[in-house]
């Protein structure tokens, strides 16, 4: 087995830098904060109708949260509705 002698500002440096690693990890692994689209950016966001739209809502295809007469969907829903429609290409062999 080969040691290896690190001098103190070495080892010091090189213990900083593992901690600046677990502290990026650890940002990575934290929950996001869930970002709101009202219905007008979704609409753009998708490039669809606002009929579309209340129909993606009364079929259940969209989760959506109501204020008043304000719609409002949460970009995680968005990003699953595209997920569960997802279709891989064909691989041409």
């Amino acid at each position: 087995m080969e040691a290896i002698i690190l001098s103190k500002d070495q080892y010091a440096e090189l213990v900083a830098r593992l901690d600046e690693i677990t502290t990026r990890l650890n940002a990575k692994n934290e929950p996001k904060k869930d970002t709101f689209l009202d219905n007008q950016e979704f609409l753009i966001l998708m490039k669809i109708s606002k009929r579309t739209a209340q129909t993606w809502r009364d079929e259940g295809r969209i989760s959506f949260s109501q204020v008043g007469n304000k719609i409002y969907y949460k970009l995680s829903d968005v990003e699953k509705l595209l997920n569960e429609h997802y279709n891989k290409s064909f691989s041409k062999k």
